[in-house]
């Protein structure tokens, strides 16, 4: 067998990073190199900026007052900014929505609150010692491109794909709340557990059923795998009264 036909040379030039799924998927994250990356940092400065004047001459006409805004403005910009967009857009700020990038944890998984502040807050140290050299030195030196503030977080920047999920066609719709607080990480996981079980074989869709500890604890395969599918049309909003006429 050629080299060729194992190895495919579009992966290593797409910088494609195959990441398995708690489900048994595999995802494949496309890392974002530093070129792309400083043009979403760019777009977020310009953002930035252009938000900061805009306060500013609104907030001028305050005296001391506006002055204490304003460096309250210029802090919540430079240092809250990154963070609540990376975690309320999907690990998307502005700039990278626009360059088709987000940010996720190593796992693939969607980042939090502690992973976006770890990150950010290390980037005066990516900055030395002037114009981020250090943190585009560090993203040279490592496959994932990361700077230090990613290696720290345990999170890689990749270009978003818009690839869909797999429609569900079964008549499959009743709904079960969970029975307690999932993580971000466990409703994707039952989410494309959903969506893809379809795609797998009886047996391999009922032993991954098995494996969903607590929630189908003592239950046989095909109860756990029911169960499961619940608890997901729950979180898709997949009711019973969107059944297809007829």
């Amino acid at each position: 067998m050629t080299h060729a036909a194992t190895q495919p040379i579009a992966a290593p030039l797409d910088t494609v990073r195959r990441v398995a799924t708690p489900e048994g998927c595999e995802l494949n994250l496309r890392i974002a190199g530093p070129t792309v990356r400083a043009r979403a940092w760019l777009l977020d400065f310009v953002i930035r900026v252009v938000i900061f004047f805009a306060v500013l001459m609104i907030v001028a006409k305050f005296g001391r007052l506006g002055s204490g805004l304003a460096l309250l403005i210029a802090f919540i910009l430079e240092w809250l900014y990154p963070v609540i967009f990376e975690v309320y857009w999907r690990g998307a700020t502005p700039g990278k929505k626009l360059s088709n990038l987000l940010v996720l944890h190593d796992d693939g998984t969607p980042i939090g609150w502690g992973a976006s502040f770890a990150r950010n807050t290390l980037r005066f140290v990516d900055f030395l010692p002037f114009g981020y050299a250090c943190g585009l030195l560090t993203m040279w030196l490592n496959e994932d491109s990361k700077r230090l503030g990613d290696l720290l977080a345990g999170t890689v920047v990749v270009y978003r794909s818009d690839t869909p999920l797999p429609v569900i066609k079964d008549d499959f719709y009743e709904a079960e709340m969970p029975p307690f607080p999932l993580t971000l990480a466990e409703q994707r996981a039952l989410l494309e557990y959903r969506q893809r079980a379809a795609t797998l074989t009886d047996a391999r869709a009922d032993e991954l059923a098995e494996l969903a500890l607590p929630l189908t604890e003592g239950m046989r395969p095909d109860a756990a795998k029911a169960r499961l599918f619940r608890i997901a049309n729950a979180l898709l909003g997949r009711r019973r009264e969107e059944r297809p006429a007829g």
